[in-house]
């Protein structure tokens, strides 16, 4: 009798068991809706930021593939690899920044980056390189500095990015410092500074 009433009770709980997963599947597995459990969410504010420079990230990814071709087409061989990481680099960027924001709920809008970018001569790419790594910058500064009362979660995120960016506009103010030596009208020494500093 006692083995019974054993039995009687496992059945139930198995019963209950079967009972709740069904109101978790008619749930539309919403877990915070059972547990009532509020998940945090990026704020507008932070959403846009972080939207803006995913755009950003692509549109340097762009430019350096660009550079990349260009490179590889005029037989710059040791740019193209150089270009062809760093754009390597933006997109693990943009990857990045797009996970952060999965991670706390928001799924990412990428948005239009230019594609297209016609070069002339290697000097000029490595001008353009530190304009847009410069504005990224301080992109980056400015947002950090708008974040840092308000999201302090998203400001340590950014630091690694400002590092990033210090890090690329010192590079490329080494590079133009460089080719401030030669003519970039001569194919020769153009030729030179590439195989030197790349």
């Amino acid at each position: 009798m006692e083995n019974k009433s054993l039995t009687d009770k496992m059945f139930q709980q198995i019963k209950n068991m079967s009972s709740n997963d069904e109101i978790i599947s008619e749930a539309d597995n919403t877990l915070a809706k059972i547990s009532k459990v509020t998940l945090y969410k990026l704020d507008t504010k932070t959403i846009k930021i972080i939207t803006d420079r995913i755009k950003d990230e692509y549109t340097a990814h762009y430019y350096y593939r660009a550079a990349a071709n260009w490179c590889q087409d005029m037989n710059y061989k040791k740019a193209a690899e150089f270009f062809t990481n760093e754009a390597a680099d933006e997109l693990t960027h943009a990857q990045t920044l797009q996970e952060y924001m999965v991670d706390f709920n928001v799924q990412p809008e990428i948005p239009q980056a230019p594609t297209k970018h016609d070069f002339s001569n290697l000097i000029d790419i490595v001008h353009g390189a530190y304009k847009m790594e410069l504005g990224l910058m301080n992109e980056y500064n400015k947002n950090s500095q708008s974040l840092f009362n308000d999201d302090i979660t998203t400001f340590d995120v950014l630091t690694k990015f400002r590092k990033f960016q210090k890090n690329a506009v010192v590079e490329y103010n080494d590079l133009i410092n460089a080719g401030n030596l030669i003519d970039k009208n001569d194919k020769f020494q153009v030729l030179y500074f590439e195989q030197t500093y790349f």
